[in-house]
């Protein structure tokens, strides 16, 4: 038997222990709004109609899911949560915390999810052991998205290092387009500042905002990290401020824009726009990052819901959502790489190919670390803190990164 039949086996026998002859529609709360994320997120749609489940549709726009915490926070003090609610890191485990989501044990011990679910992500998926989300994907947030043309005019070299990058990005200045393609909200400033404290090295990643170690946080590392954020300010257009992820990434589409430093949901909008990786654009870790990968992972927490209908909803949806054919289809749209080890990267690009290599090379080296900027690092409270500092940063608030620096030490201690 396969796993995705065992899977829907342990779905029908949910039902049936709870005398069900069909799971309701599902009620899903989401910022998949973009044109890459909407149609990546078809593939879930149509993999439950054809099990004949219908969609509530919950959209709530913006890409770092701030504002759709904000609506789900709304719905469950009104005790009416969603069926099923896209969620990040720490915030999954938070609400695990409060009691407030189901267990999916059901369906996850006969679909041998522990087996196939990297040990990183089920330290969001579960809770005190038991599977209360059920992960999409693996996106990784060290990447670089350069335009083949721009690149071609700006010499041809991708860079592999710091001091090639800024080459790279004068060129493109000189040549007349905005080198840097950027979105001026806290989560996209503190993503280029991921790769950025990567770039300087591996374990100085892991002791800054993993360990959240006061010395790494305020230290001389951190202040060059800082003083090399504000040096890409420079090569940022003056409308930055509030713009959207994915509006960043059509400058370096359309070619007003060299590069964008953004997670892989960017290349859902490059393939959209019928873009050829290596053709029309280039992929590459941060600078100085290779080897090493800053992860997050959309997963959907299913929330405590009354009817039985709606249990068996939250079962057929996991289910179908780690159906292995459902992880590539899903991330070949949308630009990650699948959730489960054992899936082919025969559908897969280049550049998801890349990832997927990536991944792999960073899970067996130690190197795989959680994402700062997209709430895996550490809880939202230090996060936030992080967000100000780096802001802060990004619009010349501080004279250099020693003031940065220390200011940051001081926020994540008072955040803790």
């Amino acid at each position: 038997m396969t796993m995705m039949k065992r899977g829907l086996a342990a779905v029908a026998a949910l039902m049936l222990t709870t005398g069900l002859v069909r799971a309701e529609d599902v009620e899903v709360l989401h910022w998949w709004t973009s044109g890459g994320e909407a149609a990546a997120l078809n593939v879930l749609k149509e993999n439950l109609a054809a099990q004949g489940i219908g969609w509530v549709d919950m959209p709530v726009a913006g890409g770092g899911g701030e504002a759709a915490m904000t609506a789900l926070a709304a719905r469950v003090t009104a005790g009416n949560p969603p069926t099923a609610v896209q969620m990040l890191g720490f915030d999954i485990t938070d609400w695990a915390g409060q009691g407030a989501l189901g267990n999916l044990d059901a369906v996850a011990g006969p679909g041998g999810w522990d087996a196939v679910v990297p040990a990183a992500l089920q330290g969001f998926s579960k809770y005190d052991g038991h599977w209360i989300a059920a992960p999409v994907n693996v996106h990784s947030t060290n990447w670089v998205w350069i335009n083949k043309a721009a690149l071609d005019a700006a010499g041809g070299k991708a860079p592999e290092s710091w001091d090639e990058l800024i080459v790279v990005l004068d060129a493109m200045k000189a040549n007349g387009i905005t080198p840097l393609a950027h979105g001026g909200q806290p989560w996209q400033d503190a993503t280029i500042f991921d790769g950025i404290v990567l770039s300087e090295g591996t374990d100085f990643y892991k002791a800054a905002f993993i360990d959240l170690n006061p010395e790494a946080l305020g230290g001389p590392q951190m202040a060059d990290a800082f003083n090399k954020l504000m040096k890409l300010r420079t090569y940022v257009d003056d409308n930055f401020s509030g713009r959207d992820w994915n509006l960043a990434s059509a400058m370096v589409i359309n070619g007003e824009g060299g590069m964008q430093m953004m997670g892989d949901w960017a290349k859902g909008e490059f393939l959209k726009a019928g873009k050829v990786p290596g053709v029309d654009f280039v992929c590459i870790r941060f600078p100085g990052t290779q080897g090493a990968v800053t992860f997050n992972s959309d997963q959907f927490a299913m929330f405590n819901v009354a009817s039985d209908g709606a249990k068996a909803a939250q079962g057929a949806m996991a289910v179908a959502i780690m159906d292995p054919a459902f992880q590539s289809a899903f991330n070949v749209v949308k630009g990650s790489v699948p959730a489960r080890t054992d899936v082919p990267n025969d559908a897969f690009d280049d550049c998801g190919k890349k990832g997927m290599a990536d991944l792999a090379e960073a899970n067996a080296a130690g190197t795989l670390f959680g994402s700062m900027a997209h709430g895996h690092a550490a809880p939202a409270a230090v996060k936030n803190a992080v967000y100000d500092v780096v802001t802060g940063a990004m619009n010349g608030n501080y004279p250099d990164g020693a003031a940065a620096a220390a200011a940051l030490a001081e926020a994540v201690a008072a955040a803790q």
